[in-house]
């Protein structure tokens, strides 16, 4: 059978060879991408300092929040209900153990990471329970220090930076000691890239 009555019949052999080199290829430099530009990741131009509204609608303050305790807010909010379900939305706010400085009433007893998992996107949970006080990824045991939001088991931790460093929130308490999110920069040196990570500072 000549070429050309393959190539009427479907793929020629040359096209598929040209096919499989261009996907090398491609596989080759993919490491080398700034995956982190296309992650859905809000537009800081329209983000604004706001509280820090808790699941059961209170605003979180430095003296009533519990030491040693986690709770997931949303940021940022919109008025779709759906939307604010997403889980690129999502973020854990953690009150650090008293041995880590959560007994401070200031911000710098608090943290909020996102809760996207670095590894493969899963939803991570902070566990504060006596030989834990630690953020755990349920799917692959991927392990997150609640101070700095390290990686420091699991495939996460293995992973370059910034791929091994939750992206986080910065926090700002009132006179009243409530908590307010500052606006956020959402690049790898700043407060990172939702699904991507960033470098410590």
């Amino acid at each position: 059978m000549s070429e050309q009555d393959q190539s009427s019949s479907g793929l020629s052999r040359r096209d598929f060879l040209k096919l499989m080199g261009a996907a090398g290829t491609a596989l080759a430099f993919a490491p080398f991408i700034p995956w982190g530009n296309f992650m859905p990741n809000p537009s800081t131009i329209s983000l604004e300092k706001v509280k820090v509204i808790l699941p059961d609608g209170s605003q979180a303050s430095v003296n009533t929040f519990p030491i040693n305790h986690a709770e997931i807010i949303t940021y940022p909010k919109t008025k779709d209900e759906v939307l604010n379900e997403e889980a690129f939305r999502k973020w854990q706010l953690i009150r650090l153990p008293e041995e880590l400085g959560g007994a401070k009433k200031d911000v710098s007893a608090f943290r909020v990471y996102s809760m996207i998992c670095l590894h493969l996107w899963c939803l991570w949970k902070y566990w504060p329970q006596e030989g834990r006080k630690r953020g755990e990824c349920p799917c692959h045991g991927t392990m997150y220090d609640p101070t700095t939001g390290t990686a420091f088991l699991g495939p996460a931790s293995l992973q370059a930076p910034p791929s091994n460093v939750l992206p986080n929130l910065d926090l700002e308490a009132d006179l009243d000691g409530f908590l307010w999110i500052t606006p956020p920069n959402f690049n790898v040196n700043a407060n990172g890239v939702v699904g991507y990570g960033r470098f410590i500072k």
